[in-house]
């Protein structure tokens, strides 16, 4: 890393507002905020591009997507990690949880071997320094699933793990509150629907059995230390009671308005699907985000499965609540939930986590481009 970096001719996205400035960058930190521009020999002009803060994803699917890039295609989880990372890079996220998947409920056996290969690789990868994003881990725990417990108790007390979601994807409930909808998913994914039925009558007996249990052993093991408790796929007001009584303060992906305003008036911070906005809708058929985003019922923009989507989500919901308010969605909102102070910020003294953005005029208005990414001062993409 050279000793001293200027970006200037850019318009910086601060916490509250934008402004046209430069930046000085030492020693991987933000050392200075200038106005105007610089004359500075060596002083990159960045020609009147916007730069934001990196962008810090708290929930991302994408590496199940590049292990298993078709549905009879397994990928070899090592080239998977590093294609992961790279496109998490290109999109401008400088700090990344990969989100895994621990219990199978019968549908998604591979789901294990993923979880299992993840926290391998990231462990080989992480100290060689060839990862762009800097990884951490969100576990996904599927709270009615007999192996879920042993599979925590793998990870539970590893270094990278910085959110936990309670996860319960019984049909009946959550997101898959319509089993009609959940029985025909699973038709198309080659199952009978005799064998979807008997499964179905088998998972919720399951749930009925250990879903209590495991919430509370899960509780146990994660309750009171720095690690983000989140719950996924809120739908019930009872349910969001029971959580934010027991100290779970996240809704994930709230699945209905109710819901939201439910884990609100909880005292709740929510997180919605970034590709739920680019698309103009769940494609799962539940709550538009862009409708959550005008109700103030969103704090933090996950990507979920496509890493691109943030930073274009962000630009759209800046037509609702502004520019600095969006950005501050997949930047300030989420450093502050992980508890991660030195980031999600443009401020003097915090990482130089950044990223170039030029909009490009199209057919549904601006298209964020990302140009360059930089992780602590050093180029990544």
């Amino acid at each position: 890393m050279t000793p001293e970096t200027i970006l200037t001719n850019a318009l910086l996205v601060l916490p509250d507002r934008v402004e046209p400035g430069t930046l000085v960058l030492r020693d991987g930190r933000i050392a200075e905020i200038q106005p105007g521009l610089s004359r500075a020999p060596g002083a990159l002009d960045l020609d009147g591009d916007h730069l934001i803060p990196g962008v810090i994803d708290v929930h991302t699917d994408n590496l199940e997507r590049q292990v298993q890039p078709r549905s009879l295609a397994r990928w070899p989880s090592r080239s998977a990690f590093l294609s992961h990372d790279s496109q998490t890079a290109a999109a401008g996220v400088t700090t990344v949880l990969d989100a895994l998947c621990l219990g199978d409920l019968g549908f998604d056996a591979e789901r294990t071997e993923t979880f299992l290969n993840g926290v391998r690789d990231l462990d080989a990868l992480a100290p060689t320094g060839l990862l762009k994003s800097e990884h951490y881990l969100h576990l996904r725990c599927e709270l009615p699933a007999a192996d879920m417990l042993p599979l925590v108790e793998t990870v539970a007390e590893h270094g990278a793990v910085r959110m936990v979601s309670l996860m319960d994807h019984t049909p009946g409930v959550g997101q898959y509150a319509d089993i009609e909808r959940y029985r025909q998913m699973r038709v198309r994914g080659g199952k009978s629907i005799a064998e979807v039925d008997r499964r179905i009558e088998e998972l919720v007996a399951q749930r009925n059995r250990l879903r209590g249990p495991q919430r509370r052993a899960l509780l146990d093991r994660f309750g009171g230390r720095d690690i983000a408790l989140a719950s996924h796929d809120d739908w019930h007001a009872d349910e969001i009671a029971e959580n934010a009584a027991d100290g779970v303060l996240i809704s994930e992906f709230p699945v209905s308005m109710m819901a939201a305003e439910a884990a609100r008036a909880a005292g709740m911070e929510i997180i919605a699907g970034a590709p739920n906005i680019v698309r103009g809708g769940s494609h799962s058929g539940n709550v538009a985000a862009a409708d959550l985003v005008r109700a103030g019922l969103v704090d933090v923009l996950a990507s979920d499965y496509v890493p691109p989507a943030m930073i274009e989500a962000a630009w759209r919901a800046a037509g609702e609540i502004g520019l600095a308010a969006a950005i501050a969605t997949i930047t300030e909102a989420p450093a502050r939930m992980l508890r991660m102070a030195d980031r999600g910020r443009i401020a003097e003294g915090l990482r130089a986590d950044l990223v170039r953005i030029r909009p490009l005029e199209g057919p549904d208005g601006p298209m964020p481009v990302v140009r360059t990414v930089w992780r602590a001062g050093e180029r990544i993409a």
